[in-house]
């Protein structure tokens, strides 16, 4: 009978434990806007659906690498080391990204330059990176589209630019020594804005197809047993019938939720499912700062949260 008690004890103890945490947490949205010049922006939410700038939807942090000087598609983590990690866009044309840290999400490191494409003579650009941590490697993999000149020329085509992006990775431990630059994933179609998060046992990728002729321009799924792929081929389509680009991925209260940018639209998007098969778009129940553009969402406990507001 003790054992019983003890053991209900137990599991009521760990449910409700459970629930504070998930109640003493918040949503960020990091974001940025116009063409990046001004840096880092940041939201917050409780349910993720109703969303308020923060520090009067002031930059957090200015960027300062790059002839450009951008801070586009700034996507922030929190490291195995237990710091924030951001890496964003530094401009339009370098063959390096940017990378920062924070114990905060106020104050930041020195901006780290890292050169990932510039062993590359071809490369044209180094767009959009994203960082996933693994905690059973405890690296680092960072992530981004890049268009090589010449390189699979069976999707080349002159709209868009003549861009043709594959994604490509690097590993690190301590944003010091990185891996050489791989190939990440090639789906036989130009991709950019890779996004990816552990789902149960498996890492699961959230991808643009952004093939012009004809045009797709849309979010498809792929899977891996490991972080670093292979990944399988892309899914069909998740989104309709618009043109959605930068997602950015959650799980609340058992459903997965994709945000997008309806950049042709000049709104985000989102969308949402139980079970990765059957999406439900929720996009009329989203509030967001005017002028937001292409991020990531992260969550942080109240009490950080309390430390923005008072700015």
């Amino acid at each position: 009978m003790f054992n019983k008690i003890f053991s209900l004890c137990v599991c009521l103890c760990f449910i409700f434990s459970s629930k504070a945490q998930e109640q003493d947490s918040a949503f960020i949205f990091s974001y940025f806007k116009s063409n990046g010049e001004d840096g880092l922006h940041l939201a917050y939410s409780g349910d993720g659906l109703k969303w308020s700038a923060l520090k009067g939807d002031q930059s957090f942090l200015t960027p300062e690498l790059s002839p450009d000087k951008l801070m586009r598609d700034p996507c922030i983590i929190k490291g195995g080391d237990g710091l924030y990690h951001m890496v964003w866009t530094v401009s339009w044309t370098q063959k390096g990204i940017g990378h920062a840290t924070s114990k905060d999400l106020i104050n930041w490191s020195e901006q780290q330059y890292i050169p990932v494409m510039e062993h590359e003579p071809h490369a044209r650009n180094a767009w959009a990176p994203e960082i996933t941590y693994d905690p059973s490697t405890k690296q680092y993999m960072i992530y981004w589209a890049t268009t090589i000149t010449g390189e699979f020329p069976e999707t080349q085509v002159e709209a868009d630019n003549g861009y043709n992006h594959r994604m490509y990775y690097t590993l690190t431990k301590d944003f010091k020594d990185f891996t050489e630059t791989m190939l990440l994933y090639e789906p036989g179609f130009n991709c950019i804005d890779a996004t990816i998060q552990k789902n149960g046992t498996k890492w699961m990728m959230v991808i643009k197809d952004e093939t012009r002729e004809p045009a797709e321009k849309n979010l498809k799924l792929a899977y891996a047993d490991d972080l670093e792929g292979p990944y399988s081929e892309a899914s069909e389509k998740i989104t309709a019938d618009y043109w959605a680009e930068g997602p950015t991925v959650i799980k609340n209260n058992g459903a997965w939720y994709v945000y997008f940018d309806r950049y042709m639209d000049n709104h985000f998007g989102v969308i949402k499912s139980k079970d990765l098969k059957n999406w439900t778009d929720v996009s009329d129940q989203l509030q967001f700062p005017e002028g937001i553009r292409h991020g990531t969402i992260l969550k942080i406990s109240n009490k950080e949260l309390n430390k923005l507001k008072a700015l």
